[in-house]
């Protein structure tokens, strides 16, 4: 294995921080190894994090970190990667719905689904129906994951959805919902197609919906 590569992937595993993980990936890349081979070592790093923090050696700043470790490092391969559509499951946008200032859930969920080969498109916290609307419109994205930790933001999903629906974009997409009020009868009700309890369920929830 390339030596770049193998310093990626404990970069991501040992959550070595932003800088130095950006650093590796320049000299592989001016190295000319190949994008799909950093994202491919990017994934198996950031799954022995994962497992670390399931097994409570890591907390959520770790989590939290190698989130925005996975998202720099897509940006960075953006350039890259233009044309070459086989690297993605799908792309998914995925925001914290209105009324909701909670970014970690969704950090999280964020970091698994590329963790787990999708494209993420953030669209942050407090995000409005009328965003995820535009966002399908404009990029095209296969599944929307909205997340929410207040009770009180749980009629956005639904308001959500519905907006979807009038603006006759609702059969383009898959709709994931998430975050500690939401129960797989509260998806359900509100015609969203999956259900995520965690961001490790998340990830099987994606995939489960783009197989229907």
């Amino acid at each position: 294995m390339h030596g770049h590569l193998e310093k990626i992937e404990q970069s991501f595993a040992d959550v070595s921080g932003v800088d130095q993980m950006k650093n590796y990936v320049q000299e592989a890349l001016a190295e000319k190894v190949r994008p799909l081979e950093i994202i491919k070592h990017m994934r198996v790093g950031l799954s022995i994090a994962g497992r670390k923090y399931e097994q409570g050696e890591y907390f959520l700043s770790e989590l939290i970190m190698s989130g925005l470790m996975a998202q720099e490092l897509s940006n960075m391969l953006k350039p890259y990667l233009q044309g070459s559509k086989s690297r993605f499951l799908a792309r998914v946008a995925i925001g914290s719905v209105k009324g909701d200032l909670h970014d970690i859930g969704k950090s999280l969920v964020s970091t698994m689904l590329s963790s787990g080969g999708f494209e993420i498109l953030d669209l942050g916290v407090d995000v409005p129906p009328e965003k995820f609307v535009e966002t399908v419109e404009k990029d095209n994205p296969r599944i929307v994951a909205m997340s929410c930790l207040l009770t009180i933001a749980m009629d956005e999903m639904k308001n959500t959805i519905d907006r979807l629906e009038r603006s006759g974009v609702r059969k383009r997409v898959k709709v994931l919902v998430g975050g500690r009020p939401i129960t797989s009868d509260f998806a359900r009700q509100i015609g969203a197609d999956g259900y995520g309890a965690d961001a490790v369920d998340a990830v099987s929830a994606a995939k489960g919906v783009l197989e229907k």
